[in-house]
């Protein structure tokens, strides 16, 4: 009896021990994790200070997608053999170079994916991946300052796609009017002459014209959060037709070296590209009237991407 209430009282001391082990660890833990936080904040502020600092400044995000699916003899589903999967890549890099009486802004959006669905059961299904998403966009910014929030500026921006129907279309701006930065992190471009070549082999549709350009970039980090958002928008005088816009957003969460999580979406509207969409699928057959800017359904386009980000 007294062996067993000697293991007893042993183990109730040494659960006691634990659990104040445990608490004084915990205690350890909490107040180092104050320290990191005080110090993560200077590295911060002393970050803010250096990037104000004139000179090129470098910086890119992206991220990757993508999954994997097989089944074999799944009867539940319509093609119970089957093979599918996708990928997507997203890539955004940016230098700028800011000096006391001139800027120089240089970015880009690559946005490429691939789908892939074989059905083992039908032959004449496509077999191989095959191109579900692709957007580039590069643009650059020169100004002159006029004020330390104004400057007198000239834009070039590019877009098309890469994997399919290079520059077919593309659209080439190329403008001057005035930059305003009202802010560190936003750069909101006004150029009321601009001119917008489009490339294209259907020339009935896509047109080039003289109009307006708007740009909106915001660019904001905060600790391990990384957002950007661009608005670019072309007016033209011509016609309202002839108008487009892009919206992205992209945004990053690191959680171990630059490692995260990430998502874009992407918004557009161009009424060249739904007329010709439009006019590309239709038949006789349908009884429809032929495809045209006054009958056509310009509906907003839009994609989203989530996946491992990277931040460099």
């Amino acid at each position: 009896m007294k062996k067993l209430l000697l293991s007893f009282s042993l183990l109730c001391f040494s659960i006691a021990a634990n659990a104040q082990t445990l608490e004084e660890l915990k205690a350890e833990k909490a107040s180092k994790q104050d320290s990191i936080d005080a110090l993560q904040s200077k590295v911060d502020d002393l970050q803010s200070q250096i990037d104000k600092f004139p000179g090129w400044k470098f910086g890119a995000l992206g991220t990757i997608g993508g999954s994997w699916s097989e089944f074999s003899n799944w009867y539940a589903q319509g093609s119970p053999n089957n093979a599918s999967g996708n990928i997507n890549i997203t890539f955004n890099p940016h230098a700028k170079l800011d000096r006391e009486k001139y800027f120089w802004y240089n970015q880009a959006n690559i946005n490429l994916g691939w789908v892939k669905f074989d059905d083992k059961d039908d032959p004449t299904d496509e077999e191989g991946w095959r191109e579900a998403v692709d957007v580039f966009n590069v643009t650059s910014l020169f100004g002159y300052k006029l004020s330390s929030k104004l400057a007198a500026s000239t834009l070039g921006e590019y877009r098309t796609t890469l994997l399919n129907n290079f520059n077919d279309p593309g659209y080439l701006d190329l403008g001057v009017g005035v930059t305003w930065t009202p802010i560190s992190n936003l750069v909101v471009v006004v150029h009321p002459i601009n001119y917008n070549f489009v490339f294209a082999d259907n020339d009935a549709i896509f047109d080039s014209s003289l109009g307006a350009k708007i740009v909106a970039n915001y660019t904001r980090t905060m600790n391990k959060f990384k957002f950007m958002s661009n608005l670019s928008a072309f007016q033209s005088y011509k016609s309202s037709d002839l108008s487009n816009w892009t919206w992205i957003n992209s945004a990053s969460y690191s959680i171990w070296k630059g490692i995260g999580v990430g998502f874009e979406i992407g918004l557009r509207g161009n009424k060249q590209e739904a007329v010709n969409y439009a006019l590309g699928n239709w038949t006789e057959e349908s009884g429809e009237p032929v495809p045209d800017f006054d009958n056509v359904d310009n509906k907003i386009q839009y994609y989203s991407t989530f996946g491992i980000s990277y931040s460099f």
